[in-house]
């Protein structure tokens, strides 16, 4: 087997973090800002972002909902008339005390003591309570429900570690909201969206999850229920890529979400909310991306193709230029995975081999390549950036059809890099959780002696409440441990517990998590 130059200076296998922001830079998907913790999203990784939100925002609306806008500054008063909620964003927020600057007595601006808000106003962390304002106002029968709405936004939450995409101060994502009659309805929604985000997630960023219901202390602050999807990253940690949360009546009380209901009897509304963030391309990027740089799942992918004639500046490049334009416009003219193929023809000055390298670093699914001699021989020099190498030669691995036959077999190719790396993803999953572990101990000394990535493990527990809670997030904090969830429809508990040696009555998933 030949030695591979790889495009990257770091390997994953000997620093996964460093890795990850190397395939942010080489990728050219962000930078930073200049202010702490926020990020610029550069065209690339925008129009990953793009098609997420557009193949997310399809799937919401087929259930029923509508998108709608709401303020990104809410009054503290609306975060302290529910308790549990405010006490578990507090430490996050950033709070708009004035309205006005003024020059300072010693140079540069200052707050000017005259501009002081009535009220402070806390920048968006999550939208529960300002739209339970809404709620309140929009919802008065039964005949008003079940209300679904949905909202495209950014938040702020102060972050004291940042990590481009995974944890950042400001970032977008979606967040929906909704009202139900009964807490049957409520519950059956939850789940209903948490499927949603599953589909998305498995068949559009072919990143396998595991769904299932996060345990009490991993709740949303003011949730009676949270369920989330648990993606494994290639360093064996998980990514809680999505939740979605059943409310109760919680927020309903304290925003006074009423309705009156077929009897004639005044309820309180059972509600629930639930969102995905930029925090999915971080995923993407940790479950795909390999040493040499980003590779992009054809479904969110911003280009699908592009081709790259190799021009030389010289008499002949128009010819060549036509040539890869007809094939451009074959290619574009076809479906894959039931939307229209999204091809680049790239004639940009720059030598071939560099125009190569970018888009193989940014993950591209297919790049063609056209010389003057493929366009005299009537076929392109194809790679497929999932399966880049060839072992045997440590080359590149072209193919070189016809160029009507790569035209003509593009949507095929496409589908089949989709899920050939789901299909990857999804093995390297599987085969790194562990069962069968019967005591804390063996737990310690699996994740003490596997490596810098030992992947998750699933154990029996009795799902303790309270002090005996805690118990268990001191013996898994020992060693960096979070239980991350009890997968749905995963087999029925028939031992101990290993944290309490009591009879176990579920099944929980236990790793390192981001």
């Amino acid at each position: 087997m030949a030695e591979i130059r790889h495009a990257l200076n770091v390997k994953r296998e000997d620093d996964f973090a460093t890795w990850y922001q190397e395939v942010i830079s080489a990728a050219d998907m962000a930078e930073d800002s200049g202010v702490r913790g926020c990020m610029v999203i550069k065209p690339w990784g925008y129009g990953i972002w793009e098609r997420i939100q557009r193949l997310m925002d399809d799937r919401i609306k087929d259930t029923g909902h509508d998108n709608c806008y709401f303020p990104i500054f809410i009054p503290l008063a609306n975060f302290e008339r529910e308790a549990e909620h405010v006490e578990g964003f507090a430490k996050e927020m950033a709070v708009v005390t004035h309205h006005r600057l003024i020059a300072g007595e010693g140079g540069g601006l200052v707050p000017d003591p005259e501009a002081k808000l009535e009220e402070p106003l806390v920048v968006r962390p999550t939208s529960e309570t300002i739209i339970g304002d809404a709620m309140a106002r929009w919802v008065q029968s039964w005949r008003d429900l079940p209300l679904l709405t949905n909202q495209w936004a950014n938040v702020v939450r102060w972050e004291m570690r940042t990590r481009m995409f995974l944890r950042t101060s400001e970032f977008l994502w979606q967040e929906g909201h909704t009202a139900h009659e009964t807490a049957e309805d409520a519950k059956e929604h939850t789940l209903r969206m948490l499927e949603v985000y599953r589909a998305c997630a498995e068949e559009d960023l072919a990143m396998p999850v595991i769904a299932g219901e996060k345990p009490e202390n991993e709740r949303f602050p003011g949730a009676v229920e949270t369920w989330s999807i648990e993606a494994m990253m290639q360093d064996g940690k998980a990514l809680q890529a999505g939740t979605s949360h059943y409310l109760g009546t919680n927020f309903a009380e304290a925003s006074g979400i009423k309705y009156q209901d077929r009897e004639g009897t005044e309820q309180h509304c059972h509600t629930t909310s639930w969102g995905v963030s930029t925090r999915l391309i971080g995923g993407v990027i940790m479950t795909h991306g390999d040493d040499d740089g980003l590779r992009v799942p054809p479904r969110i992918a911003p280009r699908q193709v592009v081709i790259l004639p190799m021009l030389r500046g010289k008499d002949g490049d128009d010819a060549l230029i036509d040539y890869c334009e007809e094939l451009r416009a074959k290619i574009a003219a076809q479906f894959a995975m039931g939307e229209k193929i999204r091809v680049l023809l790239d004639t940009r000055p720059g030598k071939a081999a560099a125009k190569r390298w970018d888009y193989v670093r940014k993950g591209a699914p297919v790049i063609i390549e056209v010389g003057g001699r493929d366009m005299d021989n009537g076929v392109v020099s194809l790679l497929r950036r999932d399966k880049l190498w060839n072992a045997e030669t440590g080359r590149v691995d072209y193919a070189t059809p016809s160029r009507d036959e790569a035209a003509e077999n593009m949507p095929a190719l496409i589908e089949d890099i989709q899920k050939s790396m789901f299909n990857e993803a999804a093995e390297r999953r599987d085969a790194n959780i562990t069962r069968g572990l019967t005591s804390m101990e063996a737990v310690s000394d699996f994740f003490a002696s596997n490596g810098k990535y030992p992947g998750w493990v699933e154990v029996q527990w009795s799902k303790p409440s309270g002090a005996g809670l805690e118990a268990v997030e001191e013996q898994l904090k020992a060693h960096k441990l979070t239980m991350r969830n009890v997968p749905k429809g995963s087999e029925q508990a028939d031992g101990t517990c290993i944290f309490t040696g009591e009879a176990a009555v579920e099944r929980i998933l236990v790793a390192r998590a981001y």
